[in-house]
């Protein structure tokens, strides 16, 4: 590689890390404990983890399908229905939320009729669920859509020569095949649902242990305790942190065993 890589490639590491280290230094370390053991806080950690694996069980069970859909579909429909997956990914969160809200909301288009059989989705749990997924599955979708088309079709059409069926191929060749682009694309999925601020806000609302999670409580404290602010966005950074570093394992190990 050229040398004078090292120059930019410094300068954009030092971006992006100096702000996290910045954190690292400003959080009075001594009261941590605290700081997370109270019940605010809590309420509000549990709740962004159940969700956040709640949404993103939800995104593996829809999202996959639609991924290899994708993929291996062809005409102006499947780019349409590309093209309306990426659009939340460069939607404004506060849009999403409100997408969501007149959509399913009390008073929605279709949380009207919910609402009339007693279902109510917004400002629950589910809403919560319900946004994190909306946000958070174009992510795997993209990722896995992407691996697919980029890995082509020869070993499907070699396997359904010798007679295996569209399911047997899907099983046995198909998905171990896209297994690492699953792994990154599920630890981003979690990630940008672990994050999610703005849709849920809109949708779902504020209520400690019910709507409240941790981007939400993180951005609460703010006003009142910057340093609770702060614990709580180490922990966040944490939680994300393993969650890349967890996925880029099980990536390896999982691009090893589809090459062997």
């Amino acid at each position: 590689m050229p040398r004078w890589l090292w120059l930019p490639g410094g300068l954009a590491l030092a971006f992006v890390a100096g702000p996290l280290l910045g954190i690292a230094v400003r959080i009075p370390w001594a009261d941590v404990p605290a700081l997370l053991t109270a019940e605010s806080s809590i309420d509000a950690l549990r709740l962004s983890l159940l969700t956040c694996l709640a949404a993103t069980a939800l995104s593996l069970l829809l999202g996959l399908p639609l991924a290899v859909l994708l993929a291996r579909a062809s005409g102006r429909w499947a780019g349409a229905a590309r093209t309306l997956v990426t659009i939340p990914l460069v939607l404004p969160p506060v849009v999403a939320g409100l997408a969501l809200l007149t959509t399913l909301g009390r008073r929605g288009v279709l949380g009207s009729y919910l609402s009339a059989w007693g279902i109510e989705i917004g400002f629950t749990t589910v809403a919560v669920v319900v946004a994190q997924t909306f946000v958070a599955m174009p992510y795997l979708i993209t990722a896995v859509d992407g691996a697919l088309r980029s890995t082509g079709t020869a070993y499907e059409q070699v396997a359904a020569t010798l007679g295996a069926t569209p399911t047997h191929v899907l099983r046995r060749v198909t998905l171990p095949l896209m297994l690492p682009a699953v792994a990154s694309g599920t630890a981003l999925a979690f990630a940008r649902a672990l994050g999610e601020f703005g849709a849920t806000l809109t949708f779902a609302g504020s209520l400690q242990g019910v709507t409240r999670t941790l981007p939400l409580e993180i951005y609460l404290q703010r006003e009142s305790d910057t340093d609770a602010a702060l614990a709580l966005a180490l922990v966040l950074i944490l939680l994300a942190g393993a969650t890349v570093g967890v996925t880029t394992w099980v990536a390896r190990r999982t691009t090893g065993r589809v090459r062997s």
